[in-house]
């Protein structure tokens, strides 16, 4: 069936209101949808399996190797399985959900899970530091609880939120948006999602 072309928002359309010479900016509710499946469980190792750094040399991880590419733009996290390992970062690289590229170093703090703040939809290399330390020192890459958004948005606009038709809070204060940087919109549910039922989420755009 043939369809409709895909509606462009942001084309500048005014809205006239009951006061002669004000206009309002016309604004839209989106629906945005993260299929069944696409909301995996945050994880410590979900991109990248614990793997032992090199004492003298960076441990560069190309695409297609042994990186579990995100089902849907997520930001991400890493963790070493040691406490001493900290100040060095993970350089990751990749795109946004346009398609733009975009890298991230996210700083490692030991056994404490490290959440990057920017969301990826695909991962094309990961740096590993280089450390040399009394035990096999390792690090993996993981998704963390948040959702990458296909939308700059200036401010918090998102109206509701649910999964398998149950109202998922979206937290504020660990969420972002950004007029400028796609990657740097995303949602962080209050709760783990449930991956076998579908995502909705309602937003003014």
């Amino acid at each position: 069936m043939e369809q409709l072309s895909a509606y462009n928002p942001f084309i500048g359309q005014h809205l006239l209101t009951h006061a002669e010479g004000i206009t309002a900016d016309r604004a839209y509710i989106a629906h945005y949808v993260i299929p069944v499946g696409k909301a995996v469980a945050a994880g410590a190792a979900n991109v990248l399996a614990l793997t032992v750094l090199d004492a003298n040399d960076p441990t560069v991880i190309p695409a297609g190797t042994a990186i579990t590419q995100p089902p849907t733009p997520r930001v991400l996290s890493v963790v070493s399985n040691d406490a001493d390992v900290t100040s060095v970062a993970v350089k990751i690289e990749g795109t946004d959900a346009a398609g733009v590229a975009i890298s991230e170093d996210i700083t490692v703090t030991g056994l404490t899970p490290a959440l990057g703040t920017k969301a990826f939809a695909t991962i094309t290399k990961i740096t590993l530091p280089a450390f040399a330390g009394a035990v096999a020192e390792a690090i993996s890459v993981g998704l963390a609880d948040a959702f990458g958004l296909p939308y700059r948005l200036p401010y918090d606009t998102i109206i509701k939120m649910f999964n398998g038709g149950q109202v998922a809070t979206v937290v504020s204060a660990t969420s972002s948006f950004d007029a400028v940087n796609l990657s740097e919109n995303y949602i962080d549910p209050s709760v783990a999602l449930d991956p076998t039922k579908q995502v909705d989420v309602y937003l003014i755009v």
